[in-house]
């Protein structure tokens, strides 16, 4: 069993210390961290990391002893990375709360290193940033969303998309060209293995994706250590909340992504490997309903 923390609620700086304490991870004592946000696009949550998900995040890896924190992401095509963070104010936290920054739209051909997993959909493989390939801790924290491009929903699997480059190679034209696009973006996840995922799903988008779409407000928080196990949850809080046929259809182990994920050996196989664990009435109230689509599939 895997196990999958559940918090109902709409403050999301309680919300990210409470998943983390329910969930039992204790310490990054002494630990370099690199941390995977979601900075797709600058727009507001759930388009973007809320940054009251982030502080809190940080703030609780600081608390759990980490040395050193080091957020390391790029931005969609169209968009600048740079120009992003400055947008959402993220260099002016990072001075605020001592963490470094890596722009990987900025890294050059030196702080990547090529991926060729075996059976692979990626044509050549992929390159993929040093700094998670060599961080002693690495920690995701993502939104709950539908993906409108191929992808159907964009969860902490897919998060992983924004660690393979734009500049000097064709990727994400491969990606979003192919058929198999759901499980190229399964197959970017083994070249890395976080030791934390938060999912905020405070608000979600249960169409649309990744930047706009319809938002509800899904009071949720998620914590997990199985990227398989929190995506098969998130998948079935957005059924829970009405979504796209393509998220809607079908076991939720046999979504492509998900289905690809746990063929690789990323997380667990089957619904019946996630205990979801609660610390209070309204939680567990809204986690029955969680359990109950997902033993249906």
């Amino acid at each position: 069993m895997t196990k999958v923390a559940l918090v109902r609620t709409v403050d999301r700086s309680k919300g990210v210390g409470q998943a983390i304490d329910l969930l039992g991870v204790k310490s990054f004592r002494g630990r370099s961290v690199v941390l995977k946000p979601n900075f797709n696009t600058a727009d507001p949550a759930p388009g973007s990391t809320h940054n009251d998900t982030l502080r809190s995040l940080i703030l609780s890896l600081q608390q759990m002893g980490a040395k050193q924190i080091t957020l390391a992401e790029r931005s969609g095509p169209g968009n600048s990375t740079r120009k992003v963070m400055e947008k959402k104010g993220i260099f002016r936290l990072a001075q605020e709360l001592a963490f470094d920054i890596v722009n990987l739209e900025e890294t050059g051909p030196e702080g990547w290193s090529k991926i060729e997993p075996g059976e692979s959909h990626w044509s050549q493989g992929f390159h993929f940033p040093r700094v998670y390939l060599e961080a002693e801790s690495i920690v995701q924290t993502c939104c709950l969303k539908t993906h409108a491009y191929g992808g159907h929903f964009t969860l902490s699997l897919k998060n992983s998309v924004g660690l393979v480059p734009l500049r000097g190679y064709t990727y994400m034209n491969e990606l979003h060209s192919s058929r198999y696009q759901r499980q190229m973006i399964a197959e970017i996840n083994t070249a890395y293995s976080p030791d934390l995922v938060i999912l905020d799903g405070v608000q979600a988008f249960v169409d649309g994706g990744p930047d706009q779409g319809t938002k509800v407000e899904a009071k949720v928080m998620l914590a997990g250590t199985d990227r398989v196990a929190v995506d098969a949850v998130a998948v079935a809080i957005l059924r829970l909340l009405g979504t796209t046929p393509e998220v809607s259809r079908g076991p939720i182990f046999e979504q492509e992504q998900i289905a690809r994920a746990a063929e690789l050996g990323l997380g667990v196989s089957s619904a019946r490997d996630i205990q979801l664990i609660t610390g209070d009435d309204e939680s567990e109230a809204f986690a029955v309903q969680v359990r109950d689509i997902l033993a249906r599939g």
